[in-house]
């Protein structure tokens, strides 16, 4: 999700979201004016075939950072506060998606209906966005000899690719003894490991694994807490702490730390500094996810049900993100470099990732982000 200096030439991005379990299809689904009201129900509270109201408005709230983030990156060459702001949401707006991602991936097993959504739901996005993007990138950057590679994930699609092997991992992480501290540790020696490669993106899917191990193993108890008066009072001085911690550290700090994909040493540092820099901004990165969903309202809010679609805001907004790359949008107007210019990015990204959330974006692409394709798998495939 990030518009990065990679060495070797590869620009990627980190986002988006898992999806809550399986919603009714369209035609099951009960009219909006029939659906019981929910109420400001604790995360987790939500009964079977109802949504999480919290989750879904965590989601849609982060997709909108990522997407203000990207449109942020071409302005903080000019402006030590769009950079700020940059590095204040790169430190917390992934690790937030993805520990989303784990808590909603506990009860995954290898049973037959769940690989297949595994398949539908991530593995068959990845390929068509993957081929997408690279498509785009050869004729909107007038590059035709950009690689299609389903193994090298360009831009937004490594958080799929990442999704389909954390999901694939997560028996296994239910019968170890010390998950957490073992995810931990993987993530530190990926950092220090430069012989990895880039296969998968890797480097991303080990040094991000620790938050969707996290995710795995809180409870419905554990959002509460953080979600506390106390908790939220307590986050004001924080958050302001962290933002000037970023202000600071713009203009010393290597903005490729937060992105995760690179080793110590592919970013010019020791070995060590990897491992140094792993474990301190994994302890920023959980303190900012707490005081960002002791934020987050729990009841319906008028966005509440654009949480459902935010896999589409992530993956159709990098379109929009690249193309003003490509074609100098930011380059051709200088007002956009000034304040109210950065005002006006903030508020059309926001705006235009919220409407690629929307329902009526959703059917148009819903063959590409939730296809059936019943004909690829045995009738078996569809029950437990």
């Amino acid at each position: 999700m990030t518009n990065s200096l990679r060495p070797h030439g590869h620009t990627r991005a980190p986002l988006p979201p898992a999806e809550q379990p399986a919603e009714p299809t369209p035609a099951s689904r009960a009219p909006e004016s029939t659906r019981p009201a929910r109420q400001a129900a604790a995360p987790g509270a939500a009964t079977a075939g109802q949504r999480d109201a919290f989750f879904d408005n965590a989601k849609y709230l982060a997709i909108v950072l990522v997407a203000t983030a990207h449109a942020w990156q071409p302005l903080t060459a000019d402006s030590r506060v769009a950079e700020a702001l940059y590095l204040f949401v790169y430190g917390f707006h992934m690790p937030a998606f993805i520990i989303i991602s784990g808590y909603f991936s506990r009860s995954f097993d290898m049973r037959p209906d769940r690989l297949r959504r595994l398949v539908t739901g991530i593995a068959v996005p990845y390929v068509l966005f993957e081929v997408a993007y690279s498509l785009f990138k050869r004729w909107g950057d007038d590059d035709p000899t950009h690689p299609i590679s389903l193994l090298d994930p360009w831009y937004l699609t490594w958080f799929l690719a990442a999704l389909f092997v954390w999901r694939l991992t997560t028996p296994l992480w239910k019968v170890v003894r010390w998950p957490v501290p073992l995810a931990l540790g993987i993530a530190v020696l990926a950092s220090a490991s430069p012989d990895i490669g880039d296969d998968l993106d890797l480097q991303r899917v080990l040094q991000f694994l620790p938050f969707f191990v996290i995710g795995l193993f809180v409870r419905p108890e554990h959002f509460r807490l953080v979600r506390c008066r106390a908790v939220r009072v307590l986050s004001v001085p924080v958050l302001a702490a962290a933002l000037a911690l970023a202000y600071w550290a713009g203009p010393r700090m290597d903005t490729a730390w937060l992105y995760h994909r690179d080793s110590a040493q592919e970013l010019g540092a020791p070995w060590w500094a990897g491992v140094v820099m792993t474990l301190a901004l994994f302890g920023c990165s959980m303190v900012l996810t707490a005081c960002f969903f002791a934020w987050v309202p729990g009841r319906r809010t008028w966005f509440t049900a654009l949480g459902a679609g935010t896999l589409y805001g992530y993956l159709l907004h990098g379109f929009l993100i690249k193309g003003s790359r490509f074609w100098g949008w930011y380059d051709a107007y200088a007002w956009v470099r000034e304040p109210l210019g950065m005002v006006f990015v903030t508020l059309l990204a926001a705006a235009l990732v919220t409407a690629l959330c929307t329902a009526p974006v959703r059917r148009v692409f819903r063959f590409a982000m939730e296809p059936r394709a019943e004909w690829a798998f045995r009738r078996s495939a569809s029950g437990g």
